[in-house]
């Protein structure tokens, strides 16, 4: 196990590279950043010069690369154009993106899972067609549709909850922004549970489970469900990346500062170190999450082993 996790932080490397080098390039040639800092307005030739010295923007594009990549590996992550540490952006974006990821999550694996198993078990029955209706549905709903429903009718008309959220929001508070936000990922973790289970649910395994006289709940728990979520931890372990940078709706929505906000505003503003910063922060969540999904593989199949 411990050569398979160095072997995989070993690949993670020219991967890291080439996305940040990809999200780099394809942030610098949005436009010109300089024209965004003297807003309406053109600056000058002089004045466009010297922003462009102070924040090396007159350098080639694989010489500016390999400063921020030397700059990323000492902790600094640049200066945004406001003259703010990125740092000190992502020290306040993410903790409350981080939270409501964490609920989004929870929501994903709590109900998702439930009710996947529970249509799963019983698939072909009022109770399964209900289910994949309703799934459907929130598919097919936009989530700034969803999110704005229920805002006006839980925050404005029945007082149920803020309708925007303050950024040093608890677990709580961030209980309708969560669900808003894992609302889709919710219903494609409830379909791919009913499929996995309903699958598996006819191999001989299971067969074999019952006809040793194993209590229901144990041949389910045990047998069927660890052996089905395979498939749906894959999903979510790649989901968590998705979730935080996908966000911005969600969070505009509410009014929540986190990361799709600071990623929607860098953008906006053609802020280079805020965009390469907060993206290259995401790229190192999902390689994370996807080492920790793999090794997750084993402990569910004890078939699977790592050398």
């Amino acid at each position: 196990m411990g050569r398979y996790v160095v072997r995989r932080l070993l690949q993670m490397v020219p991967v890291f590279i080439g996305a940040t080098l990809l999200i780099f390039l394809m942030v610098n040639v949005m436009g010109d950043p300089v024209a965004g800092l003297c807003g309406e307005r053109a600056c000058d030739t002089a004045t466009a010069a010297q922003l462009k010295r102070e924040f090396g923007l007159d350098k080639p594009l694989w010489q500016q690369y390999a400063t921020y990549m030397g700059n990323v590996f000492t902790g600094d992550f640049g200066t945004a154009f406001n003259g703010q540490p990125v740092t000190e952006l992502m020290g306040a974006a993410f903790p409350v993106t981080i939270r409501l990821t964490v609920v989004a999550i929870v929501f994903e694996i709590v109900i998702g899972i439930t009710l996947g198993v529970v249509t799963g078990l019983r698939r072909g029955r009022p109770v399964d067609t209900s289910v994949l209706l309703l799934t459907l549905v929130v598919i097919s709903v936009p989530t700034f549709v969803t999110g704005l429903l229920l805002q006006l009718l839980l925050g404005v008309k029945w007082g149920w909850m803020r309708p925007s959220v303050p950024p040093e929001a608890s677990f709580d508070e961030l209980i309708v922004p969560g669900l808003v936000l894992a609302s889709v990922s919710l219903a494609y973790v409830t379909r791919l549970t009913r499929t996995s289970i309903a699958e598996n649910r006819r191999a001989d395994y299971v067969r074999t489970a019952v006809a040793k006289g194993l209590p229901r709940r144990r041949v389910v728990v045990r047998h069927l469900l660890r052996n089905s979520l395979i498939p749906v931890v894959t999903f979510i372990g790649t989901d968590i990346g998705a979730l935080m940078g996908g966000a911005i709706v969600t969070e505009r929505i509410f009014n929540i500062h986190g990361v799709g906000y600071q990623l929607y505003q860098g953008i906006l503003r053609q802020n280079t170190q805020t965009v390469v910063g907060f993206v290259t922060v995401l790229v190192l969540v999902f390689l994370a999450a996807n080492l920790l999904v793999d090794l997750l593989y084993a402990v569910l199949d004890p078939r699977i082993r790592y050398a």
